[in-house]
């Protein structure tokens, strides 16, 4: 089984009276290997577990694999920090990512940018989401976040549907990693992120997230957090809507511009 995800150790509190030491819960951060048929793709600093779903997700969002096109994932033999992908048919052209992707990290260059965003068309066309409800979409999120309760410092991200319901929460110290793991539980089950969709996450909105939600195949994006400037473009361009600093049902919204 995959390793654990947090582990109790003393601290030193300081505090108005004084310095003590008190028992603290840290989230774990370990490096994964994705394979895909034989060849490394990426490394990545992950939380462990629903390694999984991280692998189907993230290969989703580089165009590398399809449900139907699945045959296996796996750990390596005794080795719980490097998942092997296989998959039957003609294979996808797909470029490996060259070192470690950090747990910070996504999407680097603009040739990594050209290359992910030139072979998606615009989101398909869907009925315009209620922007209130967008914005309100954290605090539903916040709900599945137990390993951010107890260490404060993972990231979350979910696949919630116009109706508020929540299908998928996960959480990661990568918030890149959290979005994967919520594309590929989807991916796993074989129901694939619809324009009835949106992709949440507890950080901020990069190019990266727009690419992940965008490729993943939602409508919306919110973040609790800011915007940058090419990740509002890429919404724009794209036709997906973009909400940012999504917090107790306020937020604005980037894309469209209404």
């Amino acid at each position: 089984m995959a390793g654990k995800r947090r582990q109790s150790v003393v601290v030193s509190k300081i505090t108005p009276d004084g310095i003590g030491r008190y028992p603290d819960e840290l989230v774990i951060e370990e490096p994964l290997s994705i394979e895909l048929d034989g060849v490394t793709i990426c490394s990545t600093m992950r939380t462990p577990g629903h390694d999984f779903e991280l692998a189907a997700g993230f290969l989703w969002a580089e165009g590398a694999v399809a449900p139907e096109s699945l045959a296996s994932i796996r750990y390596c033999s005794g080795d719980f920090n490097t998942v092997k992908v296989t998959t039957r048919g003609p294979k996808r052209d797909i470029q490996p990512r060259i070192g470690t992707v950090t747990s910070a990290c996504g999407a680097c260059g603009v040739d990594a940018i050209e290359h992910l965003t030139q072979r998606l068309n615009r989101v398909q066309p869907y009925e315009p989401w209620d922007l209130a409800a967008l914005a309100s979409m954290p605090v539903l999120m916040r709900q599945g976040q137990v390993l951010f309760e107890s260490t404060g410092s993972v990231h979350a991200a979910a696949a919630i549907t116009k109706h508020g319901e929540a299908l998928v929460i996960r959480e990661d110290i990568g918030r890149h990693n959290a979005a994967d793991k919520v594309v590929g539980r989807l991916i796993l089950d074989k129901t694939p992120p619809t324009t009835e969709q949106a992709l949440v996450t507890s950080g901020r909105a990069s190019f990266e997230m727009v690419q992940k939600a965008w490729a993943g195949g939602f409508s919306a994006l919110v973040a609790v957090s800011g915007v940058s400037k090419l990740a509002a473009d890429t919404a724009r361009r794209c036709g997906l809507t973009l909400v940012g600093f999504a917090r107790d049902g306020s937020g604005t919204c980037y894309s469209p511009i209404l």
